[in-house]
């Protein structure tokens, strides 16, 4: 076995849209690599094929599915990170969450400082810690 990376489909031509928004949100992150449906593709030109990208060194890959699926993104599967510091936590859960849909709003729920559970307005589920 090579790898092991979490892989995310979207809808609607969002993949890039998305990849960008989280790269500009987690520090030393990156996208690494796009390619593109071209004329006459199984896709919609221009929108992405295949994708990677990584937030602080963990690798994604993505695509822009070009079937409509009857499923999109659930919270059963969500991005878990650990902050530094509360308000580098607060930051992010209130820009992840614009547009998005907080499921377990900040606050202490006793297994940490600070914790929040948010899908944002891709879909996407994250899990914001700030560790004891």
């Amino acid at each position: 076995m090579e790898k092991v990376i979490p892989f995310l489909m979207f809808q609607d031509g969002k993949a890039e849209e998305a990849m960008n928004y989280y790269t500009s949100l987690i520090e030393d992150s990156q996208i690494t690599g796009i390619v593109r449906y071209g004329a006459n593709e199984s896709g919609d030109e221009g929108t992405v094929m295949q994708a990677t990208f990584n937030l602080n060194g963990q690798e994604f890959m993505c695509i822009d599915s070009n079937v409509k699926h009857q499923f999109s993104f659930t919270p059963s599967f969500s991005i878990y990170v650990s902050c530094n510091t509360e308000e580098e936590l607060n930051n992010l859960f209130q820009k992840l969450n614009e547009g998005g849909q907080a499921l377990m709003p900040l606050g202490n729920y006793g297994f940490s400082k600070k914790f929040g559970w948010l899908n944002d307005r891709f879909g996407v589920s994250w899990q914001l810690n700030l560790p004891n």
